[in-house]
């Protein structure tokens, strides 16, 4: 079955540690990840996460729990990122390889107690990966695993 999904919100991060800066649209840049977001390089280029397991989330613990206290870069809806390792996202014209779950640090208790807990199983952290071409993402754009 081929999940189709939609790319719901667009994060950067100025600096490490830093606020989260909502975007409309962003640029990728192929084997570093999006252009004025601290994280450059390496194997986390883009940070994930899934729409339904936030909604969980305020569910389980509560509705003050907000997207941006994951500090990911992009929020999905309609594609399931539970063991994606080795898959091909394509986000709109852009494709990032899932090179692994996104883990839930200290950080995330910081904002909201007991956040670190919540995340941590079934890969509800998200996931994160490296950008494999150059292009153009948008709030809005399709999102889908790559056959």
């Amino acid at each position: 079955m081929h999940q189709k999904g939609k790319l719901l919100a667009i994060w950067l991060k100025r600096v490490r540690l830093g606020p989260m800066d909502a975007q409309q649209k962003a640029k990728l840049i192929t084997n570093e990840g999006l252009v004025g977001n601290a994280n450059q390089g390496g194997k986390r280029q883009v940070t994930i996460i899934e729409q339904a397991v936030f909604e969980q989330l305020q569910k389980d613990l509560s509705d003050e729990i907000t997207p941006e206290m994951r500090r990911a870069n992009l929020m999905i809806s309609g594609v399931a990122l539970a063991n994606s390792r080795g898959k091909i996202l394509q986000i709109g014209d852009c494709q990032i390889e899932i090179w692994g779950e996104t883990r839930p640090c200290r950080r995330m208790d910081e904002t909201y107690p007991g956040l670190r807990n919540a995340l941590d199983p079934n890969w509800r952290g998200g996931v994160f990966g490296v950008v494999l071409n150059d292009g153009e993402i948008a709030v809005g754009d399709s999102v889908h695993w790559v056959e």
